[in-house]
């Protein structure tokens, strides 16, 4: 009898194990298959070259420092498609696969300059014996986390975007997104980011000291608050207008980029970097389980990539969103010297304007479009002024 009983704990442990390993295959084959379609055949890695690599303002040369690259890319936040969190509002979905791409670069962009508020621009993870650092990183991924109550959650993404005309489960462009994280921002008193979304191609200098200086409590003295600059762009009609390769490359370079999110056509990439004529991004179309954290458990390696992919420069979407990041004062004053050497190269098309103060806007009065219509009649009375084509 006891051998029995022995015989059947076995075959139910080595049943468990069985069901445990398949759904481990079927997870693993669906990770797969949920990329969405083009996706998964862009070039992925790097080659030990003569061409630097650049990911967030940082240099790499892939014939000494392949290994710091790659630790470099793992240490980025990947947000992607989760399935299985508690459904969005009234909406009853599950599973944002199919139209959350765009929200889940946006998150991408202010996890970026989170981590580099308070953690620094350098790698970070896997993590090491820094209690400090390891409940600071926590304290930002839980930002994210794929339920209500976290600030910036797919769930308060989609349902802020309902303010500005989206319905849940309808897609976004890189300007909406950016609205609607600017709004959730307000709500993020921990970090007091401050995000500023550049409209017309035109950063303001004004506007911007406004938004982050704010007074002191204790002085009469201002203090600066982190800044997340986006500036969303239109930069060709059907494809990227190669004129402005150049200064998306510059931008790329710069200290202060978090890079841009942007995509192929009906498919939204996170770019950081660049190689080549190569852009590298990093890709939320992969389908994963939500996760929620635990303070004993703390599962995070589905939120690091174990590499990065690139697509060239001219397959890229013409519209996109190029983002930055400054911490303090002197790295924004900093931008506003790299964006004038970017200008004044002379050999790179400007992406957008920088102005101290914004334009005032004209509107027409009453007696200014008399005054015209007279001056119309006036040049049609004269038939000096036209010439007869035969």
């Amino acid at each position: 009898m006891q051998c029995v009983q022995i015989a059947i704990s076995f075959f139910l442990l080595f049943f468990k194990s069985l069901l445990e390993n398949t759904q481990k295959m079927l997870e693993a084959c669906e990770a797969f298959v949920t990329y969405e379609s083009g996706i998964i055949l862009d070039r992925q890695g790097f080659e030990v070259n003569d061409d630097p690599v650049w990911i967030l303002g940082q240099k790499y040369d892939t014939r000494t420092k392949l290994d710091e690259l790659h630790t470099d890319i793992k240490s980025r936040l990947l947000l992607t498609y989760r399935r299985n969190f508690t459904a969005i509002g009234d909406s009853g979905m599950t599973t944002d696969r199919g139209w959350g791409c765009m929200l889940r670069c946006g998150q991408m962009v202010v996890a970026q300059a989170l981590v580099k508020q308070h953690l620094g621009r350098g790698p970070f993870w896997p993590l090491k014996n820094d209690q400090n650092k390891a409940e600071t990183y926590k304290k930002i991924l839980r930002l994210f986390e794929d339920k209500k109550t976290a600030v910036y959650s797919i769930h308060q993404l989609a349902q802020m975007g309902v303010s500005e005309g989206k319905e849940i489960g309808q897609w976004f462009g890189p300007n909406t997104v950016a609205q609607v994280l600017k709004k959730l921002s307000a709500y993020d008193e921990w970090s007091s980011l401050k995000i500023h979304v550049a409209m017309d191609n035109a950063v303001v200098i004004e506007e911007i000291e406004e938004l982050c200086h704010t007074k002191n409590p204790d002085a009469e003295t201002t203090m600066w608050n982190p800044l997340l600059l986006v500036v969303p762009l239109r930069l060709g009609l059907l494809s990227i207008n190669p004129i402005y390769i150049d200064s998306l490359k510059a931008c790329l370079q710069m200290p202060q980029s978090i890079g841009m999110i942007g995509g192929k056509p009906s498919q939204a990439l996170y770019f950081i970097g660049y190689v080549g004529d190569d852009v590298v991004f990093l890709d939320p179309h992969l389908t994963q389980n939500a996760i929620e954290f635990d303070d004993e458990e703390f599962e995070d390696s589905s939120y690091h990539p174990t590499t990065s992919a690139r697509i060239s420069f001219h397959s890229m979407d013409p519209s996109l969103a190029v983002c930055f990041s400054c911490t303090t004062h002197s790295e924004w004053k900093n931008l506003l010297q790299q964006f004038k050497i970017m200008t004044e190269a002379g050999k790179k098309q400007n992406l957008f304007e920088v102005c101290t103060q914004r334009q005032a806007e004209w509107h027409p009065s009453s007696m200014d479009l008399a005054d015209e219509a007279i001056a119309l009649a006036d040049s049609a009375d004269s038939e000096e002024d036209f010439e007869i084509l035969g």
